[in-house]
């Protein structure tokens, strides 16, 4: 997911250097969308494996 973010991101950079402001715009747009799922579901994870590791430990 953070991949497709990174893409996005340099989509906006490059439609935006050649002036498309639209297309550019909606893929920043995408781009943050998709990185703050990114951390949302990176946090959980996080959150779940340390659980997880205190669970297993005692």
């Amino acid at each position: 997911m953070l991949r497709w973010a990174l893409i996005f991101l340099v989509v906006a950079i490059i439609a935006g250097a050649f002036g498309f402001t639209g297309i550019a715009a909606a893929a920043a747009g995408i781009a943050k969308i998709l990185f703050f799922i990114f951390l949302v579901v990176f946090i959980v994870l996080l959150v779940a494996g340390l659980i997880a590791g205190r669970r297993g430990r005692i």
